[in-house]
């Protein structure tokens, strides 16, 4: 397979190239034919919008695009289709191979995320045995695959003359938390066919700058920008296809809160929401239609999916509180921890989500407290499996009963939060999972006990369908969420569902550095261990601790009758403040166990912080070469720290210990993209795993100058990464790292700088 992509991938770049040059031709003939073009009955919707434009402004600034004329929207098209291309089977985009993917003959594709590029990039490819028509089919579906996506219109199509359309598209996304606006798009998706029989996807964003016709107007949401992205699907001899997927987007991370930018700004979160996520989606549906996958229970894979979907639409819906859906703000009790908002918009219950005979006749509607909090040192996947796991440390049995009794004509009477609330034992009854375990669908018996005899009305098993994803500790980026919702025992296939539960997404661990405009960097002194020796000065980041944040997203659901509504409001904030401290409780108990032994990097004895290591790194180099590894200026521990870490070439840094090969203990962005891995995984790579034989000799046959002189030069060759790739560079630098006693008896490491480095 590898084989075979790497030749697709040379001979698409060449029709890039081809397509490109027919582009610029193409632009020509449809400029002189669109002073003969009078038919534009076929998008009558856009000429509307048009004649508006032409109005206020006499004089388009793009009159090849102008919104009366189709062809102006081809040539949108077609220059969309050249760049999209490019980015999906060329070098466009300055792509690195995402760290944390399953490799192997199981593994999902080949996927990459963007490095220094306009808003966030993710690319993937992957092979499905599912024939192109079908594949593009699923992938138009954008609410099937994408759980973000709220809605999607096809505002125009307009059939073009080489057989393809032109599709005019407003698309809204949820907001993944409480805190920040959501996302809507308004694109130009543009479906055709090469030469060679690929189809190909591809969509972008209609603004001022492409030309085009206005999108409609953003009320509540904060308009996004899609850069070109799509899809690129090519048939296989004997059946099957390859994808290339390019999502591509700019969100205004500047709109949202500071402390939540990182999530606007990963590639990997884009990656794993969308890139990932289509892939997988079109893989799992493969595998079900040629009969791969069994479900018990007798229920259909698409059921299934359906209830997933439902699960996640419903728990975004809540989340979210969009006022057209009929939600409005309660006020508070003075303490602002919590949310309050109810609906009692009819719509809310007889819409798709619901089934009417099913939902309960009661004069009410539904109330949602909700509440964000950022939580430090506590891994997504970890903290998700064990709310999990161990429902009763936050739950209240007695809140449950409350809700599942809700699924009737007469619930009972509201409870009051209780710290301790009712034990209760569950069992978890599994219903389906996704191809890599991603995510589970499942039924949760929780199973009552009554202590004293006016509890015996509510010792009787209850029943909640649960959907639970993100419990992959190595899927970098990955949003981990529990979503829940009570079910009677009859179970329906269109049993009504009120989801709640919680999502805890991942910030970036690189925190801004202190200073106006100073650019984001990776806070290294608070990833490496601290010697029991060592001071640190005010300001630093705390010790041992592997600076893990992320924001977590708690709401619950519960119906209600309008004369026990404040009632019910009163419940559900003291349940989510007692619902907070459990979780706080867990996230503090688990945090030191976990992360100083497993996600923070091992022991190193002696190991400097740093700050003080990169001063370490650039004084050896200076001390034994006689040159500056870096700027004569960069003199003050931040800016000496940043700018070792921006370096262009591979520095890294390397331990030498007695009989036993050099562990890398450091290295720099340039060196971690290199290596394919993380400054956590670094410290399982030995320096002899990633040369290959001549490297291996070169260094040995040089051991003991580096000894001597302090330095030595390796010649051009060849390495590998973590990953497996081969990776070449121009020449590699050693030196020995010594401290600000120019002893190198505590330290015993290498310093390695690989120039010019790049993937074969």
């Amino acid at each position: 397979m590898n084989k075979l992509l790497m030749e697709e991938n040379d001979r698409l770049q060449k029709q890039v190239s081809h397509l490109v040059y027919e582009n610029g031709y193409m632009k020509q003939q449809l400029q002189t034919a669109s002073v003969t073009t009078t038919d534009n009955n076929s998008c009558e919707s856009v000429v509307v919008s048009g004649q508006h434009q032409q109005q206020q402004n006499p004089t388009p600034r793009h009159p090849q695009r102008d919104a009366n004329n189709p062809a102006g929207l081809l040539t949108i098209a077609e220059e969309t289709l050249a760049e999209f291309l490019s980015k999906a089977t060329g070098t466009a985009v300055d792509w690195v191979q995402m760290i944390g993917m399953k490799p192997g003959p199981d593994s999902i594709g080949i996927v990459a995320v963007s490095r220094n590029c306009s808003g966030v990039a993710a690319r993937a490819c992957g092979l499905v045995s599912l024939e192109p028509t079908k594949v593009a089919e699923i992938l138009k579906d954008r609410p099937s695959w994408y759980r973000d996506c709220r809605c999607i219109d096809v505002l125009s199509i307009i059939p073009t003359a080489n057989g393809g359309t032109i599709e005019l598209i407003y698309m809204q996304t949820y907001a993944p938390t409480t805190l920040a606006a959501a996302r809507d798009f308004w694109t130009l998706r543009y479906t055709t066919s090469l030469e060679d029989g690929s189809l190909v996807i591809c969509e972008r964003s209609l603004t001022s700058s492409t030309g085009g016709p206005t999108g409609p107007p953003t009320t509540s949401f904060v308009r996004a920008e899609m850069l070109p992205s799509g899809f690129l699907i090519r048939p296989c001899d004997g059946g099957g296809s390859i994808i290339h997927i390019v999502d591509h987007v700019d969100l205004d991370v500047w709109s949202v809160p500071e402390v939540l930018r990182p999530l606007y700004e990963s590639s990997k979160i884009l990656a794993q929401k969308m890139t990932i996520a289509a892939l997988r989606h079109i893989r799992q549906i493969a595998q079900e239609t040629n009969g791969e996958i069994q479900y018990g229970g007798g229920r259909q894979p698409a059921v299934l999916r359906t209830f997933s979907q439902r699960l996640c639409r419903g728990f975004n819906d809540a989340v979210n509180g969009f006022v057209d859906d009929g939600w409005s703000l309660m006020g508070s009790d003075g303490v602002e921890d919590v949310t309050i908002m109810i609906n009692s918009s009819p719509g809310k219950f007889f819409g798709s989500q619901y089934n009417t005979s099913m939902v309960p006749s009661f004069g009410g509607g539904v109330l949602c407290a909700k509440a964000s909090m950022l939580l430090q040192s506590v891994p997504p996947a970890l903290l998700v499996r064990f709310l999990r796991e161990h429902r009763s440390e936050w739950a209240d049995y007695g809140i449950d009963t409350y809700s599942a009794a809700c699924l009737k004509p007469n619930p009972y009477t509201v409870p009051c939060a209780r710290p301790s609330g009712f034990p209760s034992s569950q069992v978890i009854l599994p219903l389906a999972h996704t191809v890599e375990h991603e995510e589970f669908l499942e039924v949760v018996r929780l199973e009552g006990q009554a202590f004293t005899p006016e509890d015996v009305a509510l010792a009787r098993d209850m029943y909640l369908l649960q959907l639970c994803s993100g419990i992959d500790e190595n899927a970098v980026g990955a949003c981990a969420q529990l979503v829940f919702a009570p079910i009677d025992e009859s179970f329906a296939d269109n049993a009504p569902l009120l989801p709640s539960g919680f999502r805890v997404i991942p910030l970036d661990s690189k925190p801004v550095m202190d200073g106006p405009g100073a650019a984001r960097t990776l806070d290294l002194a608070s990833t490496l261990e601290v010697g029991p020796g060592s001071n640190r000065s005010t300001g630093d980041g705390e010790p041992n601790s592997y600076n893990l944040r992320s924001v977590l997203t708690i709401a619950f659901q519960f119906t209600f009758e309008n004369h026990l509504r404040d009632d019910v409001a009163s419940m559900a904030r003291q349940y989510v403040r007692s619902v907070v401290g459990s979780v706080q409780r867990v996230a503090m108990a688990i945090a030191p166990s976990r992360i100083s032994p497993g996600l923070g990097p091992k022991s190193l004895p002696g190991s400097p912080e740093a700050l003080t290591l990169a001063r370490w790194i650039c004084r050896s180099y200076r001390i034994h070469t006689g040159g500056e590894l870096l700027r004569a200026d960069s003199q003050s521990g931040d800016t000496l720290l940043k700018q070792l870490w921006n370096h262009s070439d591979a520095i890294m840094c390397c331990s030498l210990k007695t009989n036993a090969s050099p562990v890398f203990t450091f290295a720099n962005q340039a060196g971690l993209d290199m290596l394919e891995t993380t400054l956590v995984a670094l410290q399982d790579i030995m320096l002899d795993k990633i040369l290959d034989e001549a490297g291996r000799k070169s260094l040995c046959a040089e051991f003991s100058k580096i000894m001597q002189q302090g330095f030595a030069h390796l010649p051009a060759g060849i390495c590998v990464s973590s990953m497996g790739r081969p990776v070449s560079y121009e020449q590699a630098i050693v030196w020995k790292v010594v401290d600000d006693d120019n002893d190198d008896a505590a330290n015993h490491c290498l310093g390695l700088m690989f120039v010019n480095w790049s993937f074969v």
